[in-house]
């Protein structure tokens, strides 16, 4: 019966360590998704002078009903690890005060005994009583050892009643902290009905003219495609001057000759050096923790195929992460590395930075100044550039992370 009760202790310890590292990184993705939404309100606030289309709205409206489905969602991960925490902190405090009530009911029956033999000249009729010297040294020292028991015994009484104290108030924040985020859920319920209602009235207000939008997404379709098939380009040109670089860096011909043959085996893959394997395993250790390439904003349009919010039956496909912040604002590197291309946007003043890391690559879609040349080499936040504005004014980076050829979701790779 110990050994088990030991072991669910044992286990209930291990998981509430485990909840406090998962409560600390749902408070830190709290942080996040607040101060993008913080984000978007102040560039909705910004824009309500100017004259703004409803297809416009309904994009903004679906930026903050995605926002508060993630802050929803986080809460009640939250709610539920507090509601572990709670039960097992509770199972704590019912073992202590057992613990304690054994205790107190032997410190009690000590204290009892001692008064009866309080007497310093029973004591010592106790030692002088011994059949010899032996026998009285071992009484000597049962006496010794018995004060330094009811001595050990009374401190870990009050120690019990420190631990009893502090996981009750404990105990109590935790509940009030799980009320607190209840009702911050129930507020934000509220909110995301509101915007959902909302969003149902502006679409059957543009129904009508379904056709006409119909025509715009497609369009809008078809830039998207334009601009992966951009940047698809471009990676490809950039892997193939990456191995060129490497290939004309190998100190031995022996080592020329196996970069060049890799890089001709495998045309869309970087042929790492071993400089290069140690940068791509250091990117890839920080995923999940890199900073945003902007100081400020929210992701606007999410990675992957995205169910346009005028109809449901289109979509638009991202290769990257859509981030919508303000005018002007300056845009960093995520992590140290190399600029491979800095390429013109065609039709525009615009530009696009890709920067090397080993075999990922990130990317920097629509810049309206730089900082930097192709061949530099940058450190992690270091600003690389400005993000344009475009004639509507919107101010909208898309941010790619690449490994080789192949998209990956940059919001798995920035910190959240």
């Amino acid at each position: 019966m110990t050994r088990s009760l030991l072991t669910i202790f044992l286990i209930a310890f291990t998981l509430s360590g485990h909840a406090q590292t998962e409560q600390k990184k749902l408070e830190q993705r709290k942080a996040q998704i607040l101060k993008e939404m913080k984000a978007l309100q102040s560039l909705v606030k910004d824009e309500t002078k100017k004259e703004k289309d409803v297809v416009g709205k309904i994009t903004e409206n679906s930026a903050k009903i995605k926002l508060s489905e993630k802050l929803i969602n986080n809460t009640q991960k939250q709610t539920k690890l507090l509601t572990d925490d709670i039960y097992l902190n509770q199972l704590k405090i019912n073992r202590l005060n057992r613990e304690l009530k054994v205790l107190k009911e032997d410190y009690s029956n000590m204290v009892v005994q001692a008064y009866k033999s309080r007497s310093q000249q029973s004591r010592i009729m106790f030692i002088l009583s011994s059949e010899n010297f032996l026998q009285a040294y071992k009484r000597m020292q049962y006496m010794k050892q018995y004060a330094s028991f009811r001595k050990i015994q009374g401190d870990e009484i009050r120690s019990k009643m420190l631990q009893l104290e502090e996981l009750n108030t404990t105990l109590g924040g935790q509940k009030k902290s799980k009320e607190k985020l209840l009702a911050e859920s129930e507020q934000e319920r509220d909110k995301l009905k509101k915007d959902k209602d909302e969003q149902e009235k502006l679409v059957k207000a543009i129904q009508k003219d379904k056709k006409k939008y119909a025509s715009e997404i497609k369009k809008m379709q078809a830039e998207t495609k334009e601009i992966d098939r951009k940047i698809d380009k471009i990676i490809k040109d950039a892997i193939a001057e990456a191995n060129r670089k490497a290939a004309a860096k190998a100190t031995t011909a022996e080592e020329k000759r196996e970069i060049t043959a890799a890089a001709k085996a495998e045309p869309n893959k970087i042929v790492l050096t071993k400089e290069g394997k140690i940068i791509a395993d250091n990117f890839k250790a920080n995923k999940g923790r890199l900073p945003w390439p902007v100081k400020e904003g929210y992701v606007s349009v999410p990675y992957g195929d995205q169910p346009h919010p005028l109809d449901r039956k289109l979509s638009v496909h991202n290769s990257g992460i859509d981030i919508t912040t303000n005018p002007g604002t300056a845009v960093r590197a995520v992590f140290g590395g190399e600029v491979g291309n800095v390429q013109l946007i065609q039709g525009s003043n615009n530009k696009i930075v890709y920067i090397q890391h080993g075999n990922y690559i990130t990317v920097y879609y629509n810049l309206a100044s730089i900082n930097v040349r192709s061949g530099d080499k940058v450190s992690a936040n270091e600003t690389i550039g400005t993000v344009a504005t475009s004639p509507s004014g919107k101010t909208v980076l898309k941010f790619c992370v690449m490994q080789n050829t192949t998209s990956l979701n940059p919001a798995s790779w920035i910190a959240q």
